[in-house]
This record gives structure tokens, C-alpha cells and sequence, in this order.
């Protein structure tokens, strides 16, 4: 069976404008947010993802939902049920029947330090809402934020676009499982001395944010 690919989303909701200014890809909105040139809701970044044709074609044809989700990362780092250790291979390669390759150039978004064991299982969660992975990244605790954009750059990376409930709060979570890669490669990071606080609301701590770019193949 052959593997489709998504239809190219950056492409089709780039340029964005926000507070009168435009915002050429997903790196420049991430940049203007963490330097606080402009605020963002996550919410209304969602409602601009679900307005988007190709957007809707990504979690319309996607037979995964976060049930799904919370079930197969349950069942896939268990540890303890030895006798049911070939069940999360299996629930795996059933999810990989239906994974499609991500558009080359796709920028992805992670909050806090990626996972260990993400080059070693080909596994991770990524969010397309610059929005939701700055306030989740301001939400972790730690000596300083950390923010990840990653670029696909090859035609073999296979994702899972997963359907939220637009009922509830999981729907600005806009999150795209990566089931499959080569290469997860960190090529930049930088340090962005500001808080994410806007002036107004309550801060601590004027934390640090460091910013790491990756390139997945």
C-alpha cells in the first residue's frame, strides 16, 4: 500500500498577519512571540488552522484521536505487564498503516527539552500552534524556557495529524505525532533574554529562553 503525503500546510496559512503585521512563516511568528513584538491566544491561532482547507484535510483524514493518543502512549512505555510486551509493537505498526508523510519544509513545535528517547524510538509529540508551545513552554518549570521549531526537510518523515475535540480545551493543541524519521538534528540555538510576561501580569522571574532549531529527515 503506498503512503500519501499531507497536503503542504505552511505554504497555504503563511503569510499571517497579527496586530497589523505580517509574518512571512511559522519561524518569524515564534520569533515575534518569544520577543513579545505581539501576543497571540492560542485559541485564535487554532481557529486560523481550522479555517485552513488544507488543515481540515490533514485531521479529516486522520483516524487518530487523542483517546487514541493517551491509549498508545500508555500501552507503548509500559514496563510492568510482561506478558503483553509485543502489544505496543503491534498497536505501533497498526497506527503506521495509516501515518502519511509530512510536506517537506513543515515546521513543527515543541515545548521544554525534546525527549530522550525520541531519536531512539522514532517517536514524539509535536504541536503546528506557535501559541500553544509558548505558553506551554512558559507553564515548565526550569532555570529556563526552552522552545524547539523543527523543519522537515526530506519526504520520509510519517506523522499522524490527531483530531481533537473542538468541544473542549485539547482543541488548541493542534498536535501532529511523528511516528517515523531518519534523522532528528539539532543545527541552531540561540538565547532570547526575555520573559514572556506582558507588562500587567504577574512575573517571578525574568527566565531566560532558549531557542533550539532542528532539522528532521
Amino acid at each position: 500500500m503506498s503512503i500519501k503525503t499531507l497536503p503542504d500546510l505552511d505554504n497555504s496559512l503563511y503569510p499571517q498577519v497579527w496586530e497589523q503585521q505580517s509574518f512571512e512563516s511559522p519561524q518569524a511568528l515564534l520569533m515575534a512571540l518569544l520577543t513579545q513584538r505581539i501576543t497571540i491566544e492560542p485559541l485564535a491561532f487554532t481557529k486560523q488552522l481550522q479555517d485552513n482547507e488544507a488543515y481540515q484535510e490533514w485531521i479529516n483524514t486522520s483516524v487518530f484521536g487523542r483517546y487514541i493518543q493517551r491509549s498508545f502512549a500508555a500501552i507503548y512505555h509500559q514496563s510492568e505487564d510482561s506478558f503483553n510486551m509485543d502489544i505496543p509493537v503491534l498497536f505501533r505498526r497498526e497506527l503506521m498503516r495509516h501515518a502519511q508523510y509530512l510536506p517537506p519544509s513543515q515546521v513543527l513545535f515543541v515545548a521544554g527539552d525534546m525527549p530522550k528517547k525520541a531519536r531512539q524510538e522514532k517517536l514524539f509529540t509535536t504541536t503546528l500552534n506557535p501559541a500553544t508551545v509558548v505558553v506551554g513552554a512558559k507553564k515548565l518549570m526550569s532555570a529556563q524556557t526552552v522552545v524547539n521549531q523543527i523543519r522537515v526537510t526530506s519526504k520520509q518523515v510519517l506523522g499522524f495529524p490527531i483530531r481533537h475535540n473542538k468541544r473542549t480545551s485539547e482543541r488548541t493543541r493542534n498536535e501532529v505525532l511523528i511516528l517515523g524519521f531518519d534523522d532528528l538534528r539539532l543545527v541552531d540555538e540561540q538565547s532570547i533574554s526575555k520573559d514572556f510576561e506582558k507588562s500587567g501580569e504577574s512575573s517571578s522571574t525574568d527566565r531566560p529562553i532558549l531557542l533550539r532549531s532542528y532539522e528532521l529527515r
